[in-house]
């Protein structure tokens, strides 16, 4: 049985204005999304982050809440490919930048593009 994909919308379940990248340098960080959005429902199936809504994202929280799940959750890039969808219609921008972050979290050799 296939399980049911889990829709986050980063402006209406977590934050219109996303923050820093670690918990303790203030609210809204991209490590709080990570831990308790993103990783908490990947442990039980399919997740979209829809990107769309905010007033902008820093780098930092872009690499904390989707890099961090190679680097820190465990994850390999191929294993999210399958289980996450990263949607970002605003600004496409923001999407690639995510899997940029994924891919070289999982290849820290490998120069990050801007």
């Amino acid at each position: 049985m296939t399980k049911k994909t889990k829709l986050i919308s980063i402006a209406r379940d977590f934050s219109i204005d996303p923050g820093p990248r670690f918990r303790q340098q203030g609210r809204h960080s991209g490590q709080e999304f990570r831990e308790d959005y993103i990783a908490r429902h990947l442990k039980d199936g399919p997740v979209t982050v829809v990107l769309d809504g905010t007033r902008g994202f820093g780098s930092s929280f872009i690499d904390e809440a989707f890099g961090g799940l190679v680097r820190v959750e465990g994850y390999s890039p191929g294993d999210l490919r399958k289980l996450l969808t990263i949607i970002s219609e605003e600004d496409e921008t923001y999407g690639v930048e995510a899997w940029e972050s994924i891919d070289q979290a999982h290849n820290p050799s490998k120069e990050k593009h801007a």
